[in-house]
């Protein structure tokens, strides 16, 4: 995020206990919860076979249940299946978006591409001073400055990953103001960045789940920008280079191709958001998951208890989408040259 702190510092079954409830922030696995009165479910771990007679929603569920359970910590989240909500907790509580919320940036950004105010080839300047050297990315890792990258270039970087010093590249172009405008236009007013003293620079603010659920919702159905700004934002999403530590990590490169997205991570927060498209492209299954205080604090890696349980719920998602091949570019690495 752009900040001069450190981020690393700084339907069916148990469905009365899932939609439209949440989970107590610490509960004793194998006991009742005190909301729910309910025990929790024992998880379905890898990728297990369909347990006989359970909708594709109820297996969500008791996964959801079982995993946040095991995890720890608050969680808020909003997964729809072929467009029905399947779990609803806490959807509508504002939360620390992270950088979950440079999807929103960069929707922003190339709604000014497609109003011809901004250019995907236009250049931008790399100066030392702009470059966030506490926070992830690529930019603070070249040590040669300035030098100039395009938009396209910055905004791949912002969403592929999640380089703080791409965020700050997307202010020159949309400052604050104007990105929480657009964001208000488009029918996400509690999607917003914070300010900061730089009007061109901001903290990467506040969502609900529910509204980053239907944001992803909105650029699959090519409702949010043109059909080409729709697809270069899908398709860096999907893209190998993307987030693997979280949905996909436990997915094939070909399975990973059928997921967009973006993950964010502050202090004790872990955040991810995206979508599973089916064999034909059709997005099929939304989730957005917001966790607080699962796990250890100071891991940022795939050993954090909240990863875990999106690694879980990732591989159930892609199981029940069902198998296919992705209709993007099948994954040919290269060896050189």
């Amino acid at each position: 995020m752009t900040t001069g702190v450190n981020r690393r510092a700084a339907l069916g079954l148990g469905a009365a206990a899932v939609l439209g409830t949440g989970l107590p922030a610490a509960v004793v696995p194998g006991k009742a919860s005190a909301a729910t009165g309910l025990a929790p479910a024992v998880p379905e771990r890898g990728p297990a076979a369909p347990a006989a007679g359970r909708t594709p929603g109820e297996r969500i569920q008791r996964r959801y249940r079982a995993e946040t359970v095991r995890a720890g910590g608050a969680w808020q989240a909003l997964i729809s299946h072929l467009g029905q909500p399947v779990v609803a907790s806490h959807a509508d509580d504002l939360v620390e978006a992270y950088s979950v919320n440079k999807v929103a940036v960069a929707v922003a950004v190339l709604d000014k591409v497609d109003r011809g105010q901004a250019s995907l080839a236009q250049r931008l300047e790399v100066t030392a001073e702009i470059v966030n050297h506490a926070g992830d990315g690529i930019f603070p890792l070249d040590g040669a400055y300035p030098s100039s990258v395009t938009l396209g270039h910055a905004l791949a970087l912002l969403l592929s990953v999640s380089d703080d010093t791409a965020n700050r590249l997307a202010g020159l172009v949309t400052p604050t103001v104007e990105v929480n405008q657009t964001l208000v236009a488009k029918g996400f007013p509690r999607t917003q960045v914070s300010p900061s003293a730089n009007p061109n620079r901001f903290y990467l603010g506040k969502t609900t789940p529910r509204e980053t659920h239907d944001l992803f919702n909105a650029l699959a159905a090519g409702r949010l920008l043109s059909a080409s700004s729709t697809e270069f934002v899908l398709k860096v999403l999907r893209s190998q280079a993307a987030h693997t530590d979280g949905i996909r990590r436990d997915l094939s490169s070909d399975e990973r191709a059928r997921v967009a997205t973006k993950a964010g991570w502050f202090t004790n927060g872990r955040n991810e958001a995206g979508i599973v498209f089916d064999a034909t492209g059709a997005p099929t299954l939304t989730y957005a998951l917001f966790s607080q205080g699962a796990g250890d604090p100071t891991d940022f890696g795939g050993t954090n208890a909240a990863i875990q349980a999106r690694v879980a719920l990732g591989r159930l998602f892609v199981d029940i989408v069902g198998p296919g091949t992705s209709r993007t570019p099948a994954y040919t690495p290269t060896n050189g040259g």
